[in-house]
Formats: structure tokens, sequence, C-alpha cells
């Protein structure tokens, strides 16, 4: 039988089933296939087993479950789940090489990850810290992966196990699953995942194991099936109506972030809704816009955790916060940023770790902190600082405790840091920066940015900080190419240093106008409208020809000779010279021009008048030229600055020594270049006697001003860096004061939502209360107590005790401030004017932070309680005055037959005290004198039996009265309390 066994056994599991698989898909399947992340506690076996039982048998993945085990027991989870699927399903070893078509599953006491395609095991550590094995594996499936990876949360109550694992999952790009509630049977692990926002989809297992099994297959997850890249090529223009779709709708421009990641982002939006091409998609977004924000909020999403990287923490304390609080005055505030913030876990960090620096430190400074970031939904989550419980793994149990709350969906940052942060929504590459901040940490945000953001980016970060300022990038980020403007102080922690520059950098905010949808949509590129051209358009082309053709070539220059336009074909005269570029006008002059060239502008200069300089040689092509000189001084109002306009013009061909065949004799030929090179020399001598005059002057005036000049020169400097800082801080403040004023915004609204439920609650509770501040001012009552208490809207801000109060309370004001002083509650029994009996009770009044504020005063009505005490103690008195007016011995009897009470005939008749009788047996009273064997017989039969007795005689001698006669009677009665006991009545002959 048991061969028989196995050897079904392996025909429903075949190990060589997926080789065989492997030769039908094509070549690189097996190292491209997906790998599924599965996560479960609590009800997890059932889940698991529903969803294997519903995959095919060879779904084209690997599955890794991760199962919150018993440590200290083998488990056979393996061996239950291979009866689900045809998969093989294999406990985990270490170093073991992942499959396609097989099923994975941790074995207890570990922890799994994977690297490289293959499993590894590492021993779970004894710690304070949460056991977080799902979040383990999923964060390395993350890394590892990256959009092949799968995440499942399954049933489970392991509080937020498996969160943080599927945000870092869905940051990679990966696709992610969560049980939904109804199927589940612990729901308590999915319905974590799903409220921090990292869930694609929310199903029962069944239909998990089918979209798994869609997934598979789809372009995104399964390489082989992507082609050769012609969509990229065929879909540019879908890709650029995706964000302009984006841009339009949500004022961000994703043109310039890194195209490789928009493009992962894209094509998981697409494996979710079951597209496959660009052109489909971008359709799909045109006709659904709340699928635009889902893609905007995709393409924002990244991996954050609190203290992530905690040697980059210890960096911050050991070199950046000394820094920050040398010689630091107490009142001047620490200020830092943190753009890109995400959910804030980042800006708590900091907030806790600069805390905790100046405690140790034993000092304070005010501390500002800015988070920003432009999706308004993480800032609202880190406005609010509530985080899953899976926080513990990744915060200390002592850090917990101080700066954390425990609340029901987790944990919160207490108040004191919260106030600490301000949270706003802003583009880091458009919006204005803060200004005068102490350190940016600017951690795995760049990565996102494409080269030409980066570079915008890099100056407002200068800009924002202060001389002594910190920039904290992420481990795979770096300065670039801004070396001048920081400089590397601590290489692990990438912390770099503020550096000093001569020029300002130049930091600009851009705000683009966006074009409507519409227009963008209806006009294609080959959608183009001929419009004719104007008269004015015509004129303007014919002067340009006439400029550039017929007219003489020129220049435009300053009064410093710099060119400022080209006008015409102006290489015939000027050349670029050898050596650093210059725009020089003289600089640029061909050979034998200057001379001529200098003494026209500088004649233009001084008098202001329009000059001709003739026949200038100017070598050119190995010949020489003759070149008439104009230059003409004009304005460009409203400017009063003058330019020149300086014209050359060929009034001679080239000529290189007398020509050949010439008809003139060699004697007129060397007169005549005599006699212009004397024009030459005297034309040159006045222009250099104009220069050393022009420049006598000019030493002598600057010989007299350079000292004034040079005094006053750092000064203007410094005021006008004064004044462009006064500028750029102006600018800074008014978006601080937005900022703030949006901060202010959203605490008026929790303000007024909380008064408003205080408005309420108040109004709903039927009972009389006060509160009242440290000084005893009423600050708020109930409607109710308004009546009882004789108090009117007017009362609020007066002291309690100043108030005439219907209600009679001795030395109220002593009572308060002994209740504020001690924390103890008092309860006092009170009445008012018309006799009715209420409690006072009176409450220390505590802040959310657990100050003590004042008291809270109510009073519960107990008059119809005190009523009925007073009655059942005026009954009581009636009762036992009418037993002790009867001259017969009565005695009650409880359990056990212990005296409750009895009459003074009773004492009389048998000489017995009151003290020597209560709350005693009674065949123990008097020595033992009533221990009767029939007696007591009778009496233990009653009160089980409900029964009665009659005139019982019995003949005794009594220590103190002799032998006497006597009848007993005796019944049984209930007591107020429900009690049953015996009333026993004795006739005592005489």
């Amino acid at each position: 039988m048991n061969a028989a066994a196995k050897e079904d056994r392996s025909r429903k599991h075949p190990v060589r089933r997926p080789a065989a698989r492997l030769r039908k898909a094509p070549q690189g399947r097996q190292a491209l296939f997906p790998v599924v992340g599965i996560g479960a506690s609590a009800g997890g076996l059932e889940a698991v087993t529903a969803l294997l039982h519903a995959l095919p048998p060879m779904p084209g993945m690997a599955l890794a479950l991760v199962q919150h085990l018993d440590p200290t027991h083998e488990s056979a989870m393996a061996a239950l789940l291979s009866r689900a699927t045809s998969m093989p399903v294999l406990e985990a070893r270490n170093n073991l090489e992942l499959e396609c078509d097989h099923v994975y599953v941790i074995p207890p006491n570990k922890l799994m990850e994977i690297a490289n395609r293959r499993l590894k095991l590492l021993s779970r550590v004894d710690s304070k810290a949460a056991n977080t094995p799902i979040d383990h594996f999923f964060k390395s499936l993350a890394e590892y992966e990256g959009s092949r990876a799968v995440g499942v949360i399954l049933s489970g109550s392991g509080g937020g196990d498996g969160t943080q694992g599927l945000l870092a999952m869905k940051a990679a790009g990966g696709i992610t699953f969560a049980q939904d509630e109804k199927s589940a049977k612990y729901p308590s692990m999915p319905a974590a995942a799903v409220a921090a926002g990292c869930v694609d989809f929310v199903l029962p297992p069944e239909k998990i194991a089918k979209e798994l099994t869609r997934l598979a297959g789809h372009p995104y997850i399964a390489p082989v099936a992507r082609g050769t890249g012609g969509e990229t090529a065929s879909g540019e223009k879908e890709f650029e109506d995706i964000l302009h779709a984006l841009r339009v709708q949500t004022g961000v421009d994703f043109s310039q972030y890194k195209r490789a990641t928009l493009q992962r982002r894209i094509q998981r939006r697409m494996a979710l809704h079951k597209i496959e091409t660009l052109k489909e998609y971008a359709a799909y977004l045109h006709g659904h816009a709340a699928e635009v924000r889902e893609l905007f909020t995709d393409v924002l999403i990244h991996v954050t955790s609190f203290f992530r990287d905690p040697s980059v923490f210890q960096a911050l304390k050991r070199r950046v916060f000394p820094r920050l609080v040398k010689k630091r005055p107490p009142e001047e505030q620490i200020r830092i940023w943190v753009p890109g913030c995400s959910t804030g876990e980042e800006v708590y960090s900091l907030a806790i770790a600069i805390m905790e620096f100046l405690g140790e430190k034993k000092t304070h400074f005010p501390v500002q902190f800015f988070g920003t970031d432009i999706n308004e939904a993480a800032l609202d989550r880190a406005r609010a600082g509530t985080y899953p419980d899976s926080i513990r793994s990744d915060v200390t149990a002592e850090r917990l405790r101080r700066f954390f709350v425990r609340t029901e969906a987790g944990y919160r940052v207490n108040k004191s840091i919260r106030e600490m942060c301000i949270f706003a929504r802003q583009n880091v590459v458009n919006d204005p920066p803060f200004s005068n901040i102490d350190l940016i940490s600017c951690r795995n945000v760049l990565i996102y940015l494409g080269p030409v953001l980066q570079r915008r980016v890099m100056p407002l970060f200068h800009y924002a900080l202060k001389p002594a300022g910190y920039l904290l990038l992420g481990a795979s980020e770096t300065i670039g190419g801004f070396a001048e403007l920081f400089g590397l102080m601590e290489k692990k922690g990438k912390v770099y240093a503020k550096k000093a520059t001569q020029m300002r950098p130049a930091v600009t905010f851009v705000h683009a106008p966006l074009e409507p949808v519409a227009e963008r949509m209806t006009a294609g590129p080959a959608a183009r409208t001929e419009i004719s051209p104007s008269v004015i358009d015509v004129q303007k082309q014919a002067d340009r020809i006439v400029l550039t053709q017929h007219s003489p070539a020129g220049v435009v220059v300053n009064r410093q000779l710099e060119v400022l336009q080209f006008r015409g074909r102006t290489g015939p005269f000027l050349e670029h010279a050898h050596g650093e570029a210059t725009l020089n006008l003289l600089k640029m002059a061909r050979e034998g021009l200057m001379v001529g060239l200098r003494a026209a502008v500088g004649r233009a200069m001084r008098q202001n008048v329009h000059v001709r300089e003739a026949a200038v040689p100017v070598k050119q092509n190995g010949g020489t030229v003759d070149v008439d000189i104009e230059v003409v001084p004009f304005q460009a109002p409203p400017s009063r600055e003058r330019f020149y306009l300086v014209l050359f013009q060929e009034t001679a061909r080239a000529r290189q020594g007398a020509p050949r065949g010439q008809g003139r004799t060699r004697k007129t030929a060397e007169s005549a270049e005599t006699r212009r090179l004397r024009e030459e020399l005297a034309s040159t001598r006045e222009s250099l006697q104009a220069i050393i005059e022009e420049q006598e002057a000019t030493n002598e005036e600057l010989r007299s001003a350079n000292e004034e000049i040079m005094s006053s020169n750092e000064e203007l400097q410094s005021t006008n860096e004064e004044l462009e800082t006064a500028k750029e801080e102006l600018q800074s403040t008014n978006e601080e004061l937005a900022t703030l004023n949006d901060e202010l915004e959203n605490r008026n609204t929790e303000m007024e939502h909380v008064n408003n439920d205080l408005h309420n609650l108040l109004a709903s509770v039927n009972i009389p209360i006060i509160m009242v501040g440290p000084d005893l001012r009423i600050r708020r009552f109930t409607a109710v107590a308004e009546r009882v208490f004789n108090l009117i809207p007017a009362d609020v801000g007066r002291p309690v005790t100043d108030i005439n109060l219907k209600v009679n309370v001795n030395q109220l004001g002593v009572v308060l401030g002994d209740v504020i002083d001690t924390l103890q509650t008092r309860d006092i029994e009170v009445q008012d004017a018309g006799g009715h009996w209420w409690s006072l009770r009176v409450r220390p009044y505590k802040t959310t932070d657990n100050k003590i504020d004042g008291a809270v005063i109510a009073l519960l009505d107990i008059d119809m309680l005190k009523t009925s005490m007073e009655g059942m103690r005026q009954s009581q008195a009636f009762a036992e005055a009418v037993v002790n007016a009867v001259r017969q011995p009565l005695v009650v009897l409880g359990k056990d037959l212990v005296v409750q009470s009895a009459n003074d005939a009773f004492y009389d008749s048998f000489q017995l005290k009151p003290e020597d009788t209560i709350e005693r047996r009674i065949y123990q009273v008097g020595g033992g004198q009533w221990d009767i064997p029939r007696l007591r017989t009778l009496l233990e039969d009653m009160l089980p039996h409900n029964s009665r007795f009659d005139d019982f005689e019995i003949e005794h001698v009594f220590p103190a009265i002799g032998r006497r006669k006597m009848r007993l009677y005796a019944r049984r009665i209930t007591s107020s309390g429900g009690q049953a006991m015996i009333l026993l009545a004795f006739e005592v002959a005489q």
C-alpha cells in the first residue's frame, strides 16, 4: 500500500515537469519569471490553500510563502500545501536557487530573503524589536526583483507586518495584493496594508490567483513578450500625451524626470488595467480622470521609513548637529528642510534625532522643520503623524515610549514633535525655496530627476542654506558638477557643506502656463494652418535682404568697444584673434586697421560726432585694400547709454607692389607710396597724441578718485548683496507665510471639527458639567448645568467661586484646588436649595500631553438612591423597635446559624450581652448552652429545605438562669439582600 501511495504521489507531483515546461517556453524564460511573495499569519493556511488550488498547474512564476510560525516546533506547512497544488512545494534552504512553477515555504525560527534569485536564510535574533519576517522578505524581493516582484498579504493577526514591504515593492514597480476583509478569517494584517495605500488589488484568494495568472503573461513582468522596442519608438507621441495629461490635471511637469522611471510607472499602471500598448493607455487616461491621479501617485511613490540608514543619523549627531549649535545664540532657531518628504517619516526621524542630541547635551534651542512634497495625500498622512505597528522594526522601544503615543491605528508621533514640523505642498523644482536653512535633507529625491532638473535644484539648495549650512543626500546621489557650491564633509553619510562663492549662482523659479487638454489633443503635429504674411512681415524681410547684401558691413559697439551686433559680411575687416575668445572690436581688427579704427572711434566718443576715416589700408589675402571707416554715435531711447555704429567700405582694389605693364615710372610709384606713408604716419601721430592726452587726463582723474572708489566699492558691493538677499528673503518669507497659512487653515479645520464634536457631546450628555481652568474660571458648561447651577452664558470666564450656585458646596474653591494639586478625584454628597440630593464629582482636567489644566465638576443625581436608603434605614429602625417591643425572646440566624440580631427580651431572659452574641453561632453563645443536638439538627435542616417548626419543647439547664422548660418556634425569612435567614422565637416557662 505504501509503495503504491508513493508512486501515486510521485505522479501527482512530478519534479521534472518544470523542466519540460522550460523546453516549450522561449529561451531565457527561466531567468525572467516573476517571483510572488506571500505573507500570512493566523488563518493563513486556509487562504494559501485556496489560492494554490485556484492556480493552474504551471502558472509561470515562483511563489515564496512567509508564514508566521511557532519558532519552537517543526512545521508541516510544506506537506499540507502540497495537497492543494501539483507544483513542487519545498521548504526553503539557504542558497536555494528559485525555479519557475515551484512553491517555497519559510522554515520555523528563520528570516528569509532573496538575492540573485537565490533564497537566503538568517537566524532570528532574540530582541525586543518586533519580529516582521514578511516585511524582511518583501523588502529584499523589491530590491532584487523590481518590477518582477509581486506581493500578496493574506489573513493574519500580525499587526502591520507586510505593510512596509508592500510599500517598498510598490515603489520598486511591483504589483501588490491583499485579501479582502470578507474572506479573511483574521483581517487585521491585510486591512493595515490597505489603509497604508500600498495595495493595488483587494480580492479573495481565488480571484487573486486569477489575477496572478493574467499578470504572468503581461509584457510588464514577462519581458520575453515585450518585443524589440518598437513600442517605445512608435509610442513617443502617446508618451508625450500621457505626460501632458499629468501636467494639465496635476500642475506638475514630468518631462524632465527620469524617463526610465516614468516608463516603468506607466507600464505598471497598464498592467493593472490589462492594457498592453501606450496608445490604448493614453486613450484610457483621456476618459478616466481618476486614473490620472492614480498615475500621479504612482510616479511619486518612493520607499521611506523611520531612521533609514542608521549610520547617516550617527554621522549627523557626530559631525553636523554639534556644528549647528556651536556658538549659536539660545534664541536663534535651528531650521531644517526636507524636500520630497513623502509621508513624513524622514522629517520626524530628524526631529527625534536632534531632540535626542539636545537632550544629551542638556541644552535647548527652538527647532523648526519644513517638510514639503507635491503629493497632497502623502502630506495629509504626514500631518496626522499616525503610522502602523510595523514601525517597531525601525523605531526602538525607548523612542516609541518617549516620542510616540499608542493608538488604535498603531503609533502616533506625540504632539511636541508634531508641532515642530510644518508640512506644505511645494514643487522643489519650480517654487521658491525656504531661506536661512541650516540643514537640507534631500535623500533619494535627485535619483528621480533628470540632469536638467538636477542642475536647477542644486543652485537653489545653495541659495536656501545659510553660509554654514549642510546638504544631506541619498546613498546613490552626488552633487554632480557643482563641486564649486558644495564640499564633501562626510563620505559615508553623503553630507556636504556649503561653499562660499565669488558670484551668486543663478536661481530660477519656473511657472509654465498650461495649455488646455482639448487644444493639445486636437492639434496634431501635421495639423498646421497656412497664414498669409502681413505687409509689415514682407517689409521686414526686404529690409533684411538690403542690410545683409547691399549695405556696408559694420558692427554695433558700446563704450567698452564690445561688439553687440554684427551687420553684413565683416570677415574682410574683422577676425577672431588667437587665444582667449573676445568680442573687443580692436582685438578683432585685421592687420593695418587698428590705428585708423582706434582714432576714428576715439574721436567719435570724445566729440560725440559722426567721424569718417578715409583710405585706411588693410591687409587681406596677401594684398592691401583701402577701407573707409565711419563711426556714428547713437542712443536707443529711453536709455541714455550711447552706442556706436562702425561701418567698413572698400575704396580700392587689392594691390601688392607695382604691377607689371603699368605706365608709371618707378619714381612716381615710390613718390606716391611715400606720400601715402607720410599721411598714414601723420594720422598715426595725431591718433597717438590724442590717445596720450586722453590717457593722461584719465590717469589724473583715476589717481584722484582711485582711493575713494576702492574704499566705497566694497561698501557698494556689500549693500547690493544685502539688498539682493533682502529681496530673496522677502520672497522666501512670503512662501513661508503661505505655508504657515496653509498649516493654520488645516489646524483650524481640525479645531473646528473638535469643537463641533465637543459641542455635540456636551449637548447630548444629560449631566450637569462645568469645566474650569487652573485659575478656577469657568470655560464651558452643559445646558443642564446652566439650570442646576444657576448659570448664564455670561458666566464663562468668571471664577466659579464668585457665583452663587444653587447647590450647597462647602468651600468649593478649596476642593477644586486640592484636586488640581493632588490629582485625586473627590466625591461629595450635596443638596440643592430644593433639598434634592446630588453627588458632586470633581476630577482633574488633563490635556492630551497629560498635563493638568484645571478641573471638571460633574453632578450625578442620587436623590432617588438617597431617598431609598433613607426609607430603608427608617424601615429597619422601625422593625428593630417593633422587635425590641416584643416581650418574647427573638433571635435572627444567618448562614451557618450565625446570630445576626436579637431583641432585648432575649438578652434579659438568658442573661447575655450583645457583644458575646452577635456574629457567633447559636450553639456557641453562652458557653455552648444552646448546643442541643435535637435543636441543632432542626435548625440546620431549615435553610436547605425551606422548612419550619412549632411547639418544639426542650428542658435544659442554663448556667445563668438554671433549669428551664421552654417551647421554640422557627420560621425561614428572606432579608432585603435576598439572603435566607431563620427567625427563632422562645416561650419560656417560669
